[in-house]
């Protein structure tokens, strides 16, 4: 199984947001139990983080015969990007958006990505990326 994961704007910076929490959650370790729980499973995996929603499209567009999935972490794009909903309508590929629970924002209630994805997932941010690869392991 091939899945793209992209991770939209900011995400970056989640270890300044989880440090005011108390927590030590940075990209980094993110990407890390990532690789570690497809480790010793049948699924290759692409990471990209961008700030760029045209970045974004062109790895949707340049990837979409090789994706099985995509998870995507789109954060604010969620709210107004229809260049994105129209992407991954176009591409058809099986998407799960996922979003930090702790998150104060509203962009998970307001996402207009609802209506194509398969599934949206509010999660703990050290977690949903992997419950995101378990729900299209299951797909």
């Amino acid at each position: 199984m091939n899945i793209l994961i992209i991770q939209g704007p900011n995400l970056n910076l989640i270890g300044i947001k989880s440090a005011k929490r108390g927590k030590h959650v940075t990209l980094d370790k993110i990407n890390k139990g990532i690789r570690r729980y497809i480790r010793e499973k049948d699924i290759t995996v692409k990471i990209y983080q961008t700030h760029s929603i045209g970045k974004a499209v062109t790895l949707l567009q340049r990837n979409r015969n090789w994706a099985d999935g995509i998870i995507i972490a789109p954060g604010v794009w969620s709210t107004y990007e229809a260049v994105l909903l129209d992407t991954l309508e176009l591409i058809g590929v099986p998407t799960v958006e996922i979003y930090d629970k702790d998150d104060n924002s509203d962009y998970a209630n307001k996402s207009i990505l609802s209506a194509v994805c398969t599934k949206k997932i509010i999660a703990p941010i050290d977690g949903m990326f992997v419950e995101a690869i378990q729900h299209l392991e299951k797909s």
